[in-house]
């Protein structure tokens, strides 16, 4: 189990800057952000060898 927690906290902490952005910025912002959390998140999977 231990192999999902670094892309697990990755991705949560990017949820809770998603979160964040949402009540002040506008929408093409949030969207690059949900982008670029995927793409670590499939970044930290492959490192992991999973």
């Amino acid at each position: 189990m231990d192999e999902y927690k670094v892309p697990y906290l990755i991705l949560f902490n990017r949820v809770t800057d998603v979160l964040e952005a949402l009540e002040t910025s506008g929408m093409a912002d949030i969207r690059e952000m949900l982008i670029r959390a995927q793409q670590e998140a499939e970044e930290a999977f492959i490192e992991a060898g999973i």
